[in-house]
């Protein structure tokens, strides 16, 4: 059951709610003075808190800073019967997950409860997902520091509470096989084995073999029984890394064993059955992959359960100090060196690159700038292989102007779930006028709204 803390020095008001949200079954404690929620709120955690904007005694912006200065993480949706774009502004931008104006509708304030309390669920999930990874690996930073990844992140931690399919799409080096990891150490199976297999690494006329296993004596050279990659994964979790470089005649095998969560060794006389989470990748477009024939349609809707999409580091640029600095750590230990920092000349390199080899080519770059490096500072000269692209023209203001905008309205319409009065409200804009630029953009709210379902 979740907790909830409302202060309102409004005592029909304080009611009312605490009477409302009991009713929806959560643990309701309604305070009036902010120095009692102070109090409760040391003693207690709380998954979400109602805060008035205009207490008595202290503003609710101040209280609401009280309140995260002992609990960080805890949601705070502002109330206030003085409603301005001012405040509203004021209030998310020093922290407030929601801003509801008095008096407000009655299902409007449990939807923005609902979301508030999902999305701290959610972030708790992330957090717990970075410390497992951070355990198991000692990478702790596969979520980068961008929104993408983030989103990639939550995708990851909703994924692991199932057992179904999940296939994972990025070019070559953006982190693939690690998300799969973090796939793995975040569900029921983080205990056991985690088998990774590259597909096109293994030649054509051998890939049944070693992914079914074989009976002694089955071909030339089975000297003993050796067991396959679906019953060394057993209790665990088989990653099929570039799923796309399966040979055609191998596809429908793999097909029958997901269906029937059995294999069949080579030579063997009975099927073994095999309990494993499977867990596909490729740096190709599988839709296009099968639209070109070269993959089966029924496999495709097979593995295509939960797909996921690694951005690529050009579209996460602003992960690559984060990611040099953890390189530069890493190589400077390995290989005995101090190299503490990169020069802002050679992050400017860094930033402009567009990364075609992506995580893996930045880790090598920064690798051969520490081996390179005679002192404690990666200059620009250590990354003459690193081009910047001057290719590309640079885009007007005009252009950057649009594309920011668009970035904005899309932010706003994510963060409101397509209600369009709030999203007003926030952006300071009348409605029409934000539909007017809608559909300029070509985006569509009703995409975006949560309909409760």
């Amino acid at each position: 059951m979740s907790r909830i803390l409302v202060v309102d020095d409004d005592e029909a008001l304080r009611q009312v709610l605490k009477m409302r949200l009991e009713a929806e079954d959560y643990q309701v404690t309604a305070v009036e003075m902010p120095r009692d929620a102070v109090a409760v709120m040391r003693e207690n955690t709380f998954d979400l808190a109602l805060v008035d904007l205009m207490l008595k005694n202290q503003d609710g912006l101040r209280l609401m800073e009280d309140i995260h200065a002992i609990r960080p993480e805890t949601p705070i949706i502002i109330l206030t019967g003085h409603g301005s774009i001012e405040s509203a502004v004021t209030a998310m931008k020093r922290g407030a997950q929601g801003y509801l104006t008095k008096p407000f509708d009655h299902r409007e304030l449990l939807l923005q409860i609902s979301k508030c309390i999902e999305k701290r669920d959610l972030l708790e999930e992330v957090t717990r997902l970075r410390q497992l990874v951070k355990e198991r690996y000692g990478f702790d930073n596969i979520v980068g520091k961008s929104e993408k990844m983030e989103r990639v992140l939550e995708q990851v931690s909703l994924a692991a509470g199932s057992d179904s399919v999940v296939h994972i799409e990025g070019e070559s080096g953006t982190g693939k096989e690690l998300i799969a990891r973090a796939l793995h150490v975040a569900s029921q199976r983080r205990d056991g084995p985690f088998i990774a297999v590259n597909c096109a690494a293994i030649p054509e006329n051998l890939i049944e073999s070693e992914l079914f296993g074989y009976e002694r004596g089955a071909f030339t050279g089975a000297v003993k029984t050796r067991d396959g990659f679906f019953k060394r994964a057993h209790g665990g979790s088989l990653f099929l890394d570039e799923i796309t470089e399966m040979p055609l005649a191998m596809q429908p095998k793999l097909l029958r064993v997901l269906e029937e969560k059995r294999v069949y060794p080579i030579g063997g006389s009975k099927t073994v059955e095999v309990d494993v989470r499977i867990i596909t990748a490729s740096n190709r477009n599988l839709k296009g992959e099968v639209k070109k024939g070269a993959f089966r349609e029924d496999l495709f809707y097979r593995i295509h359960v939960i797909p996921i999409r690694l951005p690529p580091l050009r579209e996460r640029k602003e992960e690559i100090p984060f990611l040099v600095r953890h390189f530069l750590a890493e190589f400077s230990r390995k290989m005995g060196k101090e190299v503490r920092r990169v020069s802002p000349g050679a992050m400017q390199r860094l930033m402009a690159y567009d990364w075609p080899g992506n995580v893996r080519e930045l880790k090598n770059a920064v690798e051969y700038a520490v081996a390179m490096s005679t002192g404690d500072v990666v200059t620009r000269n250590l990354l003459m292989h690193v081009e910047e692209d001057l290719s590309e023209p640079f885009p007007t203001f005009k252009e950057a102007k649009r594309q920011c905008e668009r970035e904005y309205l899309l932010r706003l319409i994510r963060r409101t779930g397509g209600n369009i009065s709030v999203a007003a409200r926030l952006a300071g804009k009348y409605r029409a006028d934000l539909y007017t630029l809608f559909r300029r953009y070509g985006i569509e709210p009703d995409d975006y709204r949560d309909t409760g379902s």
